[in-house]
């Protein structure tokens, strides 16, 4: 039997006590190799959401297991740890490293874990990003710093250094946000297209439900607060 990627269970979520947002989902579950699209109004709690799925906070009640682990039971370094080995992120605003060049900063994953590569089907690291750099047409600016790509460049190298491991579990947040409808579609499938040679289940965050075409699944966050996420595309 398979081992639920994300499995919530009465899951509840507050910033300090006296905070008036409370995040409450009362159950949900993500199967290995599903990509979700998830949305939901700016303030609904879609950051928080990540946070807690990637193990930078912590649940204030109920239970969320990420392969497995359940992520309330264990220690912020474990979590830390966890989260490197196993789960790749595509932030909004990228995060690459300037001063490191492309091959640099797809590797950046492998080098911030030993073991995130462990399992690779790939002689080393390097033949990895080297791969994955040609998979998503970037080979030929390995040598060049960020700020000489374009923003479609960038965000290639985001999901090839996502990617690196590869990861179990891949969450994006928004990072087609900059780009027009044409680039952001172009962006999704060759994204998804990635994803599913290695089989790595995918969360992508979004406010254009336009997007959502290309997914498994489009999950509101309402529905998840109230505990209908059965709205399958």
């Amino acid at each position: 039997m398979k081992v639920p990627v994300i499995e919530v269970n009465n899951l509840s979520f507050q910033y300090g006590k006296t905070s008036a947002f409370n995040l409450r989902i009362p159950k949900w579950t993500v199967m290995p190799g599903e990509k979700i699209f998830l949305h939901g109004p700016s303030g609904s709690g879609k950051t928080t959401l990540l946070g807690l799925l990637t193990g930078i906070l912590k649940p204030s009640s109920g239970s969320l297991r990420v392969l497995g682990t359940s992520f309330h039971e264990i220690s912020v370094l474990e979590r830390d740890r966890f989260r490197a080995i196993h789960i790749g992120y595509i932030f909004q605003q990228l995060n690459l490293i300037s001063y490191l060049n492309v091959l640099e900063n797809i590797l950046l994953s492998a080098w911030n874990s030993k073991e995130r590569c462990k399992n690779s089907r790939f002689a080393s690291s390097e033949d990895e990003a080297r791969y994955l750099a040609a998979r998503l047409e970037i080979d030929s600016k390995l040598d060049q710093y960020p700020n000489t790509l374009s923003l479609g460049q960038q965000q290639r190298v985001a999901v090839a250094r996502a990617l690196m491991g590869p990861p179990q579990l891949l969450i994006a947040d928004e990072p087609t946000s900059a780009l027009d409808d044409d680039r952001q579609n172009a962006f999704i499938k060759l994204l998804l297209e990635s994803a599913k040679e290695f089989n790595v289940s995918v969360v992508f965050v979004s406010h254009n439900r336009k997007l959502a075409q290309f997914f498994d699944r489009e999950v509101p966050l309402e529905d998840l607060c109230r505990g209908d996420h059965n709205d399958v595309i």
